[in-house]
């Protein structure tokens, strides 16, 4: 199966990597563009059009004035490890061994903004732009337009490789809508992580986030090959619902934390 998730806000180049192994990214020419057009922008249009504060403005104006090929492991990072929010405390990649690594690289795919589809060893220059962006490019008004088919079609060539129909959503949905579900050559499972709150049951944020990051991480160690594996996946009390799992959404809810 092909395990697809969210970038993060937060990076982190300070933490040495723990593999020395790594790719290029595939769509780089693409970046270009995105970088070249994001280059013209000035601290206070990048500030206003992301909504983040001036200081958070300058440094990713610094960033796409700085962003340059070739990438080495002197400028960049694997993706895997550069990210560093919720999700990814969730992978927490940094305790994968090599033979972890070899398989994330075939089952594992980041969607991102700047960089359309990452592979988990794709090595990526520090960045900020989130999928849903209203960035001018050419004709296209938004980033989604820009990617238009490609990324689903850079999905669907990782599907025919890793051998099987099964893609597993762990991405926000501000980035699986970069995805066309109906060009996808497989049967598209969501998981969907709700924890108890006042006697309800409810997503939250914080919580689901890492959450989907730690089922990525079982169907990466486990190396699992069937849907109805995950449904097994207990981590952090987490319990698979059929009542509340519907057709493709599989639900698995968690008591309440004190």
């Amino acid at each position: 199966m092909l395990v697809v998730i969210s970038p993060a806000k937060n990076l982190d180049y300070d933490t040495p990597a723990v593999t020395k192994t790594f790719t290029q990214p595939e769509m780089l020419d693409d970046s270009q563009a995105l970088i070249e057009q994001c280059q013209t922008l000035t601290p206070a249009k990048i500030g206003s059009l992301m909504k983040i504060s001036d200081k958070l403005a300058g440094l990713n104006a610094d960033r796409y004035a700085g962003w340059h090929t070739p990438f080495d492991t002197n400028n960049a990072k694997q993706a895997l490890l550069a990210f560093n929010g919720d999700v990814y405390t969730g992978l927490n990649a940094s305790s994968f061994s090599q033979d972890d690594f070899d398989y994330a690289q075939q089952h594992l795919r980041i969607l991102s903004g700047l960089y359309g589809v990452l592979r988990p060893l794709d090595l990526m220059q520090a960045y900020r732009l989130e999928m849903g962006t209203k960035l001018d490019i050419g004709d296209n008004k938004n980033l989604y337009q820009f990617w238009g088919e490609r990324i689903s079609n850079k999905l669907n060539e990782a599907i025919n490789i890793q051998g099987d129909n099964v893609l597993v959503n762990l991405a926000s949905n501000e980035y699986f809508k970069a995805v066309k579900p109906k060009s996808i050559n497989a049967e598209i499972y969501t998981p969907v992580f709700q924890d108890c709150k006042n006697g309800q049951y409810k997503v939250i944020s914080f919580y689901a986030k890492k959450a989907r990051g730690m089922m990525a991480r079982y169907i990466l160690k486990n190396q699992l090959t069937e849907v109805s594996q995950l449904q097994k996946f207990d981590t952090a009390g987490y319990q698979f619902s059929p009542q509340k799992s519907k057709g493709n959404e599989l639900v698995f809810t968690r008591e309440e934390q004190l």
